[in-house]
């Protein structure tokens, strides 16, 4: 039985972080049952088949601080962040890494094993990797870079990056290439502005960009909706463990989303583990949620909102193991041989057109008489499969 409703305290978004972190503080539900995202998305159900044992996320951000939460949970991870950053990747000097971490994997048990949060994949192992928000852009894309070149070196398979407004550069887009070369996955924050400004680097050719919705599966007012956003995932009052104050917070926006997207990744990887990185991303693909208007994808929740309870029991054909399946990565490549020939370089802004808010980034048709959030849940609304390439090609860039 639920108590009282939890009080929700907003705080502002801070600098780079794509989400808004805030303490929550205790009342009668428990804290399991304040995880409404965790109940829309089946949860218990998919714990039965698969808790994202044997794969590590890297979470790229500002550190994951050491709370009961996460405990055993984070491996020996690396700081990029300078030296006028107090710590190291076990610090989390903007309480945001933390909360990333947890999402994807907390244990459940709080300080003296109390009940606290749960990740969505709570058998998946955390590797830290801090990085700067502070100083230049170009100090702070170093560090990024560094962050992706070593994840990609490292035994994680899946790369969250929940923040954004990092500057593009071909540096970036060569840390990504390589990356996706040794068989990881990037999922990044699409941002939370509200408009169609794009965000890097989930604009970045070759990474995920993930936006957020609400209980009732439509955009939140503040995800980002263009041409950037190929997934999106729930990012309202997002329950978790977080370092500091009452140990837990109550988060919003697209960096909740992007933990929520990486940790379902996780998932169908533990199920799946001789899949390749191209397939885990088709299936979470073809397995989603899409717009209620049956179009392939639109620019406010992509190609659909991620559903682990269907990809699982349900993934069909994986697709061939070396395609990536969204169409960004040939695409950019095709524009760079063509500007290297000399030729006419096409136009890159083919963004699809989106049906009018308020509705505009609704998935498929909950199909549970209005209540609820069947459509995370089941397989309802048609999937349409995404092979080695699709239709509609669309190039990322920022909008000049």
């Amino acid at each position: 039985m639920h108590g009282m409703p939890m009080r929700k305290v907003n705080s502002a978004l801070v600098g780079l972080l794509l989400a808004g972190v805030a303490a929550t503080p205790a009342n009668a539900q428990t804290v399991r049952e304040q995880q409404w995202h965790l109940d829309a998305m089946r949860a218990d159900d998919i714990w039965k088949a698969s808790t994202g044992e044997g794969v590590t996320v890297a979470v790229i951000d500002t550190g994951v601080a050491r709370i009961p939460e996460l405990e055993g949970q984070v491996l020996p991870g690396k700081d990029f962040a300078p030296e006028a950053i107090a710590g190291d990747e076990r610090s989390d000097y903007k309480n945001h890494g933390t909360a990333m971490a947890s999402i994807i994997a907390a244990n459940g048990k709080g300080p003296g094993g109390v009940d606290s949060a749960f990740g969505l994949a709570p058998g998946a192992k955390i590797l830290p990797l801090r990085v700067d928000l502070h100083g230049n852009g170009i100090s702070r894309n170093t560090t990024l870079i560094d962050a992706i070149r070593y994840a990609a070196d490292s035994n994680a398979k899946i790369l969250n990056v929940s923040m954004g407004s990092w500057p593009d550069s071909p540096d970036l887009s060569n840390a990504v290439k390589e990356a996706l070369a040794k068989g990881k996955l990037i999922f990044a924050s699409s941002g939370n502005d509200g408009n169609d400004d794009t965000f890097y680097p989930a604009a970045t050719p070759g990474v995920v960009g993930v936006a957020a919705v609400d209980r009732d599966g439509a955009a939140t007012k503040e995800s980002q909706h263009n041409a950037a956003v190929d997934m999106s995932a729930p990012g309202t009052d997002i329950v978790t463990a977080c370092s500091g104050g009452t140990g837990l917070c109550t988060g919003h926006g697209t960096s909740d989303a992007t933990a929520l997207t990486s940790a379902s990744a996780a998932l169908l990887w533990s199920a799946h583990p001789t899949w390749t990185n191209n397939q885990i991303l088709r299936v979470l693909l073809n397995t989603a949620g899409k717009p209620v208007d049956g179009v392939e994808r639109n620019d406010y929740i992509g190609y659909g909102v991620v559903r682990p309870r269907v990809a699982l029991p349900t993934p069909g054909d994986p697709g061939p193991a070396d395609v990536y399946p969204l169409p960004d990565l040939a695409a950019a490549a095709a524009a760079a041989g063509t500007a290297a020939s000399g030729a006419p370089v096409p136009s890159t802004g083919g963004k699809i057109t989106a049906p009018p808010p308020p509705r505009a980034g609704a998935a498929v048709d909950k199909g549970d008489g209005g209540g609820g959030l069947s459509w995370i849940a089941l397989g309802l609304g048609a999937c349409v499969l995404i092979g080695g390439a699709v239709a509609a090609v669309v190039v990322r860039r920022a909008r000049s």
